[in-house]
């Protein structure tokens, strides 16, 4: 027999047998001979889990969650996965529920297990992803996807009230801190209205001083703003027309998603309200337990409370005193240091302009020594070019230019002053006339006599300094010549 068979919207059609390799997936179809059909729903449903896991500190919680599955109805290959695997059991039937349950479970212990409570406590929101994902690659291989899902707040197991106690800790260090805040409040109050007294009158003539200059840099300051205001005012509306023309665009496609999401929402508001309640009457018995245990606190405390705030007021009283010996103290030294500080500038910057002086001097005095050598070298040089390289002749001429020899004469002449040494005067035996033949006071004999001294002056010089008269001036004779004359070229 041959039928035309059609899905509903939420529906899919498995045929299977004559001329169909494995399965076939479609939203209607004829039905022939030796065929098979099955209908199978893809629209997602709830599963609500109480998981029970265990933290690296082996404390155990339960973490409550709300999850929609569903087939994964944009991908083929896994609307067949989920035709051959799930199809035949109904979708609210044990088997699957179990399946996913399991799935959650097993994925939560193992992350849970691997993180402390604190880790899992203040990083709900990634705790909650990786369970996500984790999950969802365990899925993928039954063609299931989660459309949506949501862990409540972490709930204490039974005989393990570990976040109970947490906020009972909480709230105690709260109440402790109000009552240290409120003493510190007063205690400054004190303090404060002092050192403000004092404050105001030190301000008054600061700000005086400052209120010129403010006022000034206010006036660029006020238009720099403005200009920055334009500008940041035009790229803001270039912005806003940017984020109107994308929003515009999300509209148009979050519109296509509301109406999936308006039926979701119908099955979620129902179970919220089941567990609202839920969740109220639990806070109710927390209230009342917490409130028997505020009273009780509130009888056996008050007393010490009491005896604290006047021990802390004496405290406060003494610590005032011995703070405001202190501060005078340290500005005692305070004003002496400034003054020692001054003291060691001034000196510094004397030091300092003297040592400045003495080198500004010292270079000089080097620049007039380099130009003083330069010359030299520059005079040396021309000389010796004007000898002809002759080092000796050069020599020569500047012992005679400088009178080097005029003040050896002098240096010897005192030098046999002092001894008293008897005077010879030679000659070479020959007796010097006049134009008549005779000796005589002619002027030859002066002449003659300043010759006769010269050998033994020119011999006298070279035995104290090794130094020969130039060969230009005289020859000394051999010492083992018979003639003791000087020779004159």
């Amino acid at each position: 027999m041959v039928w035309y068979r059609v899905a509903k919207a939420t529906e899919y059609l498995v045929i299977t047998g004559y001329g169909i390799t494995d399965i076939k997936l479609a939203k209607k179809a004829w039905i022939l001979p030796g065929q098979s059909c099955t209908v199978f729903d893809v629209s997602p449903v709830n599963y609500t889990f109480e998981v029970h896991a265990m933290s690296a500190e082996k404390l155990a919680f339960l973490l409550p969650a709300v999850f929609t599955i569903g087939p994964r109805v944009d991908d083929p290959e896994s609307l067949m996965k989920y035709a051959k695997l799930l199809s035949p059991h109904d979708r609210l039937s044990n088997d699957v529920k179990e399946l996913v349950q399991g799935i959650i479970e097993g994925e939560t212990r193992v992350l849970a297990a691997s993180m402390t409570m604190e880790e899992v406590f203040k990083g709900t929101k990634e705790f909650k992803q990786e369970v996500f994902g984790k999950v969802q690659l365990e899925l993928n291989q039954f063609g299931l996807l989660i459309y949506n899902a949501n862990i409540k707040q972490l709930v204490d197991v039974r005989g393990h009230e570990y976040f109970s106690y947490l906020g009972q800790k909480i709230q105690n260090e709260a109440a402790n801190q109000a009552k240290i805040d409120v003493a510190e409040a007063k205690m400054k109050g004190e303090i404060g209205s002092k050192l403000r007294e004092g404050q105001t009158t030190q301000n008054a003539a600061k700000i005086d001083a400052e209120t010129k200059i403010i006022a000034t840099q206010r006036t660029g300051e006020g238009k720099k703003e403005e200009i920055k205001v334009k500008t940041a005012l035009k790229i803001f509306e270039n912005e806003k027309e940017a984020e109107i023309a994308e929003a515009n665009a999300e509209l148009a496609t979050k519109k296509a998603t509301w109406g999936q999401q308006s039926k979701l929402a119908e099955v979620q508001s129902q179970k919220a309200v089941e567990i609202r309640e839920a969740e109220l009457q639990k806070e109710v018995e927390l209230k009342n337990a917490l409130t028997r245990t505020e009273r009780l606190k509130a009888e056996f405390l008050s007393k010490a409370s009491v005896e604290y705030d006047i021990k802390v007021q004496e405290a406060n009283s003494e610590f005032y005193r011995k703070q405001k010996a202190a501060e005078a103290v340290l500005f005692e030294k305070e004003k002496a240091a400034e003054a020692q500080k001054k003291n060691a500038e001034a000196a510094l910057f004397a030091r300092q302009q003297a040592a400045e002086g003495e080198l500004y001097a010292k270079m000089k005095e080097a620049e007039g020594l380099v130009a003083l050598a330069s010359a030299q070298g520059v005079y040396v040089k021309t000389m010796l070019e004007s000898f002809g390289g002759n080092y000796l002749a050069m020599r020569d001429y500047l012992m005679i230019n400088n009178g080097m020899f005029q003040e050896i004469a002098k240096v010897n002449a005192g030098a046999v002053a002092g001894m008293k040494p008897n005077i010879s005067v030679w000659t070479n035996g020959e007796q010097l006339t006049d134009g008549s033949g005779q000796g005589g006071n002619s002027a030859m004999k002066e002449i003659a006599g300043v010759y006769r001294m010269l050998p033994p002056l020119l011999k006298t010089v070279q035995e104290q300094t090794g130094m020969a008269p130039p060969t230009w001036l005289a020859t000394l004779p051999d010492s083992r010549s018979t003639n003791p004359g000087l020779t004159l070229t």
